[in-house]
């Protein structure tokens, strides 16, 4: 595979995992939830999941819409993790929606070509490449923790995979929001 379609194919998966699974899995775990669990804090050590939600949505558009696609970063990191409480699920996950969808729209204007092209973000030089790949692994880890919660507060309802002969058959597909 050449150069340029290794990186097609990596900007392909990096949309399909932002804006089609971890979209999917988010939204289900974070309404599968009781309203009262959003913005609890196990510890003071510990995020809740409305502050894990605020904080995906300023990292993806720092790194992505801003570093990658050159909109001004007006990102607030420590208020992220600072709120104890605000707005409702729903809000939030619109508000990600909204993000993922700046997302969507960078990366599917994005050249493969430029993927080695150096962008700074947080202090750090890296390549564009280097931060979707930052963008997508960390949504992952937090999605884990969300995921997490949501199966300890509504035990039962957060179901993503089902034992079909050994293989883990995706059930979560059918739970794609189609748009309107």
């Amino acid at each position: 595979m050449s150069d340029s379609n290794t990186a097609r194919v990596f900007l392909e998966r990096a949309r399909y995992f932002l804006n089609v699974e971890y979209r999917t899995k988010i939204r289900h775990a974070v309404e599968a939830m009781p309203a009262d669990a959003l913005w609890l804090r196990p510890n003071e050590s510990s995020n809740s999941v409305g502050n894990l939600l605020l904080h995906l949505a300023g990292n993806v558009r720092q790194w992505i819409v801003g570093a990658v696609g050159g909109a001004a970063d007006h990102r607030h990191r420590a208020e992220e993790f600072a709120a104890r409480d605000g707005l409702s699920a729903s809000e939030l996950l619109d508000a990600l929606d909204r993000t993922l969808d700046e997302v969507e729209a960078v990366l599917a204007g994005l050249d493969p070509a430029t993927i080695l092209q150096r962008r700074a973000v947080q202090s750090r030089d890296l390549t564009i490449l280097e931060a979707i790949f930052h963008v997508v692994e960390h949504f992952s880890y937090h999605l884990g923790q969300i995921v997490l919660v949501a199966k300890t507060t509504a035990p039962g309802s957060v179901h993503f995979y089902e034992d079909a002969g050994g293989k883990a058959r995706p059930v979560w597909t059918e739970l794609i929001r189609k748009p309107t």
